[in-house]
C-alpha cells in the first residue's frame, strides 16, 4: 500500500482536466517514450505548484529540463519528452496551460499606426486547432537520391536553441566596438563555423533516412550527418527550403486584431516566452 492509498485528501490530487489528441497521432516518437491508448487521446493535467516554480527558474528553461518535467508532470503518458517530435511541443504546452489555466489568455500590444497599447483575451482553444501535423511523406528527390525528412525531437529543437543563444552573444560580442579588427574576424570566424555546424545539425535531425540510386537505405545519423558535411552545398539548400516550408505549415498563424483607440487593423505574431506564457 502506497502513502496516497490512505491519505484522506488522496481525492483531491489533481485530476486530468482535458484529454488531447496529438498532431503527431504518435508518429515519430521513438518506442518507450509514450504511452498512448487506444482512444488516442492522452490526459493533460493541471501544473503543480512545483511546476509553475520551474517555470520561474532561468536556468531550467534556458537548458530545456525544466519544460521536459513540467510536460512529464503534466502529461504522464509522456514517459520522454526530450525525444518527442517537435510538432507535438507547442502543441502539449498550449494545452497544460488550458488544464491550468482555461482557454482564455490576455496579452497586451501597442498598435504599430497610433503607438496606444491595448489589452486583448486570446482563446487559445482557437490556437490549438490550427496546429496540424505536416506532410512528411513525400520523398526529396536530390542528387540522385531520395531523402525523406521527419520532425526533430525536442531534444535537437533545445540544443538548436542554446547554439542560437550562444551565437547571438558572439555576435554583440563582434559588434563591441572595443574590440581590435583582429579580434573581431576572429569572432566572426567563429560564428560563421558554428552557423554552418547549426545548419547541418539540423538537417540531419531531420533526416529520417536517405535511400541510394541503388536502393540501399541509410538511417544511421553519423553517415547521414557526414553526407551533409561533405555534400555539395546546394544539397543543403534544397533540405533547408523544404525544411522552411514545412515549418510554414505547422506555425500557428498570427493573430488579427483591432485597435480599440484608432480602429486600426493588424496582425500581432505569436511566440512563447515559456515564462510569460505560463504566468
Amino acid at each position: 500500500m502506497s502513502q496516497f492509498d490512505s491519505n484522506p485528501l488522496a481525492k483531491h490530487f489533481r485530476q486530468p482536466a482535458i484529454y488531447i489528441k496529438l498532431p503527431s497521432n504518435g508518429k515519430f516518437w521513438p518506442d518507450n517514450t509514450l504511452d498512448l491508448p487506444l482512444t488516442g487521446e492522452i490526459p493533460v493535467m493541471p501544473m503543480t505548484t512545483k511546476d509553475e516554480i520551474l517555470l520561474r527558474t532561468p536556468d531550467a528553461l534556458l537548458n530545456g529540463q525544466g519544460v521536459v518535467d513540467i510536460i512529464q508532470s503534466c502529461c504522464p503518458n509522456i514517459k520522454d519528452a526530450w525525444k518527442m517530435p517537435s510538432v507535438d511541443v507547442d502543441f502539449v504546452l498550449l494545452n497544460i496551460r488550458i488544464a491550468s489555466y482555461g482557454t482564455s489568455m490576455d496579452f497586451d500590444t501597442n498598435c504599430p499606426k497610433c503607438q496606444e497599447e491595448n489589452n486583448f483575451a486570446m482563446d487559445l482553444s482557437l490556437l490549438t486547432n490550427q496546429i496540424s501535423m505536416p506532410d512528411y511523406n513525400e520523398s526529396l528527390a536530390v542528387d540522385g537520391l531520395l531523402i525523406k525528412l521527419k520532425p526533430q525531437p525536442y531534444f535537437e529543437v533545445n540544443k538548436t536553441n542554446q547554439l542560437t543563444f550562444t551565437e547571438q552573444q558572439i555576435l554583440r560580442t563582434v559588434n563591441d566596438s572595443n574590440l581590435s579588427d583582429e579580434e573581431k574576424k576572429a569572432k566572426t570566424d567563429q560564428y560563421l563555423q558554428k552557423l554552418v555546424e547549426l545548419n547541418i545539425n539540423v538537417c540531419a535531425a531531420s533526416t529520417r533516412e536517405i535511400v541510394t540510386e541503388d536502393g540501399t537505405v541509410v538511417v544511421d545519423q553519423n553517415f547521414i550527418r557526414e553526407f551533409y558535411d561533405l555534400a555539395d552545398y546546394k544539397v543543403l539548400k534544397q533540405i533547408q527550403k523544404r525544411l522552411a516550408d514545412i515549418s510554414e505549415q505547422a506555425a500557428i498563424k498570427p493573430v488579427h486584431v483591432t485597435c480599440k483607440e484608432c480602429t486600426h487593423e493588424f496582425d500581432i505574431p505569436l511566440t512563447f516566452d515559456y515564462a510569460n506564457f505560463f504566468g
